[in-house]
């Protein structure tokens, strides 16, 4: 049963918008999914930090902190008094609040929000992150200890995660309901299933969806390895395998913000905004578990949850948008649960994973693959994984080294999260 079978408003995209590593805009980003072009680069050789200290295989990271303000200033057709506000508004923010109000302005003037846009009250904004400030913490700790007098004043609240809400709100000007959205690295889908509640419930018109860009402290990296869930530099191969290859030693590091304009269908015919793509449905499940081993049967009742919110049949899916780290368990386990759900063989969907590109963006990853699944949507491909030489299960269609074409016009895209915390959302061309 879809949302607006069930009552509620039915739920479109209006707006896309992407800065990090993997691309500067939505335009930039269709280019690199089209052509396979990743952003992982090896590791720098050791020096500096702590000897002996473990490090990344393969990292996708932003070239430097100026990337943001040069990127505002390329934003095409941006209004001066918008860019003279935010670039008030960001001073001295941190990089990852900076790239967020990049990529959210791309997607506001996307959908434009900038010419036509329902009253303030009416817009709201749901930012997927948590823990996304502990590189703040770590770098001010470090500087204050020296000497005190250099911790900011701002610094109590740049290190919260809601000072991307305050942040992008003052600068859009969006007095309807805001907060930020956790649950580890399914965050990016709880924010999209939780602003399509907000328009289906009626409480707005519009609801600004952004993941928030993690920097990693040194701690975060270093626990990520001990727990054996990131590649280690040690013993890695020359080129990073894609997800779901049998050569997987974990998940490779990504930096990017990314943002989805989400918006009642009424509220875009009034405006006459073009539709990008519907919100057809979502799911959301615990698996009752607080450790990091994902199980199968929650991953199944997230995706035929999903389904089932949309009114659709696993058939009538195209391809899936995987959640796909390149950890081994997670992706054999990922691999077992799309199997019970798909099938195997030809007539089942197409199976990529933007991971393999992007680097795992960690609580940002679900609304950077929403853009990628909306950007793929529109122009009718399915792209490439190109390190997926050997894949997991011979039997799922994964696309690997060459794009294909989009079959039908409905997606799925899943976020799975440690601790038990499943999701998947359905995205769907306009025209079906």
């Amino acid at each position: 049963m879809s949302t607006a079978a069930a009552g509620g408003a039915a739920v479109v995209v209006t707006g896309l918008g992407v800065l990090g590593a993997v691309a500067a805009d939505p335009d930039d980003f269709t280019v690199a999914l089209r052509t396979g072009r990743g952003a992982l680069t090896a590791p720098a050789p050791p020096g500096g930090g702590e000897p002996g200290a473990p490090r990344p295989a393969f990292t996708a990271e932003l070239a430097n902190e100026d990337v943001p303000d040069r990127a505002l200033d390329a934003i095409a057709g941006l209004p001066p008094e918008l860019g003279a506000l935010a670039r008030r508004t960001a001073l001295r923010s941190p990089a990852s609040v900076r790239a967020a109000a990049v990529a959210a302005l791309q997607a506001w003037l996307y959908a434009g929000l900038d010419r036509t846009a329902p009253p303030p009250e009416r817009i709201g904004i749901a930012v997927a992150g948590n823990n996304v400030t502990e590189w703040v913490t770590e770098d001010s700790r470090a500087r204050a200890e020296r000497i005190p007098a250099y911790l900011p004043a701002r610094y109590a609240l740049h290190h919260q995660d809601t000072d991307h809400v305050a942040t992008l709100s003052r600068i859009l000007g969006i007095r309807g309901e805001g907060c930020t959205v956790g649950g580890a690295s399914a965050s990016g889908n709880l924010a999209l299933a939780h602003g399509a509640r907000m328009l289906a419930s009626g409480a707005a018109d519009v609801c600004v969806v952004v993941g928030a860009m993690t920097r990693l402290s040194a701690l975060q990296t270093r626990g990520y390895l001990t727990l054996g869930a990131m590649a280690t530099a040690d013993g890695s191969p020359d080129h990073p395998p894609a997800p779901f290859d049998t050569g997987h030693r974990g998940f490779h590091p990504g930096q990017a913000s990314a943002c989805v304009v989400l918006e009642t269908a009424s509220s875009a015919h009034r405006r006459g905004a073009p539709v990008l793509a519907r919100f057809a449905g979502s799911a959301v499940v615990l698996d009752g578990n607080h450790l990091a081993d994902p199980s199968a049967d929650g991953e199944v009742r997230a995706m035929l949850g999903a389904l089932a919110q949309a009114g659709l049949r696993p058939s009538d899916i195209g391809w899936v948008s995987a959640h796909g780290t390149g950890s081994p368990l997670g992706d054999r386990t990922e691999a077992e649960a799309l199997r019970k759900v798909f099938g195997t063989g030809d007539e089942g969907p197409w199976i990529n994973a933007t991971k393999a590109l992007s680097g795992h963006c960690l609580t940002a990853a679900g609304v950077l693959e929403a853009v990628a699944v909306v950007l793929q949507l529109r122009a009718g491909f399915v792209h490439p994984d190109p390190g997926l030489r050997d894949p997991v299960d011979p039997g799922l269609r994964f696309v690997a080294g060459e794009a294909r074409q989009a079959r039908g016009g409905f997606a799925l895209s899943n976020g799975f999260g440690f601790g038990g915390i499943n999701s998947a959302v359905v995205l769907a061309h306009p025209d079906v």
